[in-house]
């Protein structure tokens, strides 16, 4: 994302929403037709959300790991063709919806073929194998180590939180932690050995983008989950009491949207004492996610210039202040350790300062800019596309929000006018999609990002999130047949035309 960087396009879709037999998205042969139909449509841009292991509510925005990558996301037939798992070993699955992730039994499924596939590996992996994970588990023990002991704790405490476990290993005491690693090695390897097949698949699946000339688009929540092995691992980079409660948490102040605001309940760093260690837990973030993805979309950027504070006991985001973030200090200590220009996109949407500005242009990062928020005033708008800059990264929508479609279906009729006088075209349900990713694509921004399901022309049913709501996301699925001839042909004629 540098002031040369050339004019391209590309799609956002979760490797989840992929089809396939095993009731959610995988690195399979799917997922690389995938990459060939962009390539073929003339597409640059892969977007992904973040590949985390998920927790409650299946967000991959709460992961249990900064780091680690979700094992669900695992090709069952790859794991088949390397003998990692034998045929007979998916017999007797159950049947899975075509177009949704239906999460719990997939997790079940899932969870019982990947201990089959790690009880061949410990029976009878050959000495490159053995050798290639041992060389695996060295290189990212940094956060593996306390990651799949995790997993392994949280498995023994029947998926409890970690506050609620025996004090000494809840508080990560070095002979609590060499105990319960050796009381539970087996399921240890394990977790470390879905972790190993999960990198080496993804690395393939990047490889192969990489080689069509796509780059992966990835994505870094700026707070992590309070479950999870970051907050377990380094409570003292966090605001937490004597009962590993957190004292404060995430959200955002009551706005036009949210009467009474967000509140995320992530627990909030001490930036004090990482801006003490020389932001080591943020380089090695950063630097995993730039070995995961070509470029990285940073979410809620505008905390890093000053995020809202809400006392835990708060049940809602009203109650909070705004408390200053070493934002300019972190992003100039990771670019100076990990050298030059950061290929960064700064989420900045919601209330943004003129210091949350600032810091944003001080790195030469580009921002967001998402068309379905540009019709609420005059013309004015920074999200309409005759207000864009070049280094922008312009959206038709983001995974939290509706389709085109179904969008333009809950605008009143006075908003109906103003995006089709803003288009100068009629507009209906067939063609709002296609012509609003046009809009897009004539402008002058760098970088253009389309939602699968705008490409396909779907409507609400096929929303990815509905913020706020605690279940029923994540789940939609697509499949690849729906990218037809003439869709194919129409992307890659407007990719052309207009010069991406």
């Amino acid at each position: 994302m540098t002031p040369e960087m050339k004019r391209a396009s590309g799609i956002l879709m979760h490797p989840t929403s992929l089809p396939g037999k095993f009731g959610i998205g995988e690195f399979d042969h799917s997922a690389y037709k995938f990459l060939d139909l962009l390539a073929e449509m003339g597409q640059q841009l892969w977007q992904v959300m973040p590949l985390g292991p998920t927790g409650y509510g299946d967000s991959p925005y709460q992961c249990f790991s900064a780091f680690a990558g979700n094992p669900l996301l695992i090709s069952l037939e790859t794991l088949v063709a390397e003998g990692a798992l034998d045929v007979a070993d998916l017999q007797g699955m159950p049947e899975f919806p075509p177009d949704r992730v239906d999460f719990g039994p997939v997790i079940t499924f899932k969870q019982t073929i990947l201990r089959k596939s790690y009880a061949h590996f410990a029976a009878r992996a050959g000495e490159e194998q053995r050798v290639a994970f041992a060389k695996f588990c060295n290189d990212n023990a940094s956060w593996l180590d306390d990651y799949a002991l995790f997993m392994a704790l949280k498995n023994a405490h029947n998926g409890n939180v970690w506050n609620t476990w025996k004090k000494d290993i809840a508080m990560h005491d070095p002979e609590a932690v060499a105990y319960w690693r050796m009381q539970l090695r087996e399921e240890v390897e394990a977790q470390q050995y879905y972790q190993f097949q999960f990198f080496r698949q993804w690395f393939a699946l990047k490889r192969y983008a990489n080689e069509k000339g796509i780059k992966i688009i990835g994505d870094i929540p700026i707070f992590v989950a309070f479950d999870s092995a970051d907050a377990w691992a380094n409570r003292d980079q966090f605001y937490f009491d004597e009962h590993l409660q957190p004292t404060v948490v995430a959200g955002v102040p009551p706005d036009y949207f949210s009467p009474t605001g967000q509140r995320w309940g992530n627990p909030l760093y001490r930036w004090d004492v990482m801006e003490q260690r020389g932001f080591d837990w943020w380089i090695r973030r950063v630097k995993s996610a730039l070995d995961l993805y070509d470029i990285v979309r940073v979410d809620h950027f505008r905390g890093f210039e000053a995020y809202w504070e809400v006392p835990a006991s708060e049940p809602t985001a009203m109650i909070g202040r705004w408390v200053k973030a070493p934002g300019h200090a972190l992003f100039q200590t990771i670019s100076r350790v990990l050298g030059g220009h950061l290929p960064i996109i700064a989420e900045d949407l919601g209330l943004i300062t003129q210091e949350v500005l600032a810091l944003r242009d001080s790195f030469n990062l580009p921002g967001m800019r998402v068309l379905q928020f540009a019709f609420v005033a005059d013309t004015s708008s920074n999200f309409l596309p005759h207000n864009y800059v070049r280094n922008t990264v312009a959206y038709s929508g983001t995974h939290d929000n509706d389709t085109t479609i179904g969008w333009f279906k809950s605008l009143n009729a006075g908003e109906r006018e103003q995006v089709q006088a803003y288009i100068g075209k009629e507009l209906n349900e067939g063609n709002v999609a296609w012509e609003v990713s046009r809009l897009l694509m004539m402008s002058v921004a760098d970088t253009i990002v389309l939602t699968m399901q705008d490409l396909l022309g779907l409507d609400t049913s096929a929303r990815m999130n509905y913020p706020g709501k605690p279940d029923g996301n994540w789940q939609w699925r697509f499949a690849l047949e729906s990218v037809t001839p003439e869709i194919q042909k129409n992307l890659r004629q407007m990719t052309r035309t207009y010069g991406r």
